[in-house]
């Protein structure tokens, strides 16, 4: 079916809209946004400079993005949120103080651009090391005798 249905629905105190459509045995509920939520791009985007981006640099990001690529495994995923705040109240009905944690120390800033560039190098280095290359008389295909 090519209909979507719309209507409203109260959520955390506040009426949103929402769209529902079929889905297999199912309805799948999107919630839209009113037209003063949505702001026009250039609000945020025309402020960004154009940057030339160098064939390293994007060497090196294609690199990345490659070596990160892989299938979504929702399982992976925890709600660390939720978890914490679980966490808290246990501690709190069982009586057991509750102290703040402690803000991480503050370190060095660290050039992001070599340290990826140092990392990529490692890789490299350690495949080379695992192929070696062959000698030249194996590269060389086999001559004929007429």
């Amino acid at each position: 079916m090519d209909k979507v249905a719309i209507g409203r629905v109260v959520l955390t105190n506040r009426e949103h809209i929402i769209a529902l459509e079929p889905l297999d045995k199912g309805l799948v509920g999107t919630l839209l946004r009113y037209p003063y939520e949505v702001r026009s791009e250039q609000e945020y985007f025309d402020e960004i400079q154009d940057v030339k981006v160098t064939k390293d640099m994007l060497d090196l990001a294609r690199h990345i993005v490659n070596q990160k690529a892989g299938r979504f495994e929702p399982e992976k995923f925890e709600d660390h949120y939720e978890t914490a705040l679980i966490d808290l109240i246990n501690k709190k009905r069982a009586g057991k103080p509750i102290t703040p944690k402690e803000k991480p120390a503050t370190g060095t800033v660290v050039d992001l651009m070599e340290a990826l560039r140092r990392s990529v190098g490692k890789q490299a280095a350690a495949a080379k090391a695992a192929n070696p290359p062959r000698s030249r008389a194996r590269r060389q295909p086999a001559r004929r005798k007429c």
